[in-house]
């Protein structure tokens, strides 16, 4: 299901681009750089984090963490992670797939100004597997996604 919803979304949003389908897992960032030959910084990885009552998803680059400082200055809140359990349930994608594409649920989406840093990123597909190649700009305007600075880059 989750691969499918990702195929739909991008034949209705952006035909132009191809779901990229690894015969190896590409679960983690290390392995989907590896996989896709790309440094880790240009794998464009979504965090499901839960906000109050509501859950957000956050794409930001490979090797970037939340800062908690800037995040609590932006949602008045602690970023707090989904539950391994909880994050297929929400987004309908397995972890290691999870991507702002397709989703089962609508949910605000966030891209991290870290992302801007390059022309091409890869995040996933909706499969531990399978990934995208596509400009920041291009990813955050298909999955209506506002642009945010709540990334740590020190920490690489």
């Amino acid at each position: 299901m989750s691969l499918s919803s990702v195929k739909a979304f991008f034949a209705e949003h952006a035909p132009e681009i191809g779901i990229i389908e690894l015969s190896r897992s590409t679960a983690t960032v290390a392995q989907a750089a590896e996989g896709h030959g790309v440094e880790p910084a240009q794998i464009a990885k979504t965090l499901a984090l839960r906000l109050q009552q509501e859950v957000i998803l956050i794409v930001t680059r490979g090797d970037a963490r939340i800062d908690n400082r800037k995040f609590r200055a932006l949602f008045s809140a602690k970023p707090r992670m989904l539950g391994l359990d909880e994050v297929e349930a929400e987004t309908g994608h397995p972890v290691g797939g999870v991507c702002p594409f397709g989703l089962i649920k609508p949910h605000r989406i966030y891209c991290d100004i870290s992302l801007r840093s390059f022309d091409e990123v890869v995040p996933a597909a909706g499969a531990p597997n399978a990934a995208v190649r596509i400009d920041p700009h291009q990813m955050a305007q298909i999955v209506s996604a506002e642009w945010i600075d709540v990334c740590d880059l020190s920490l690489r």
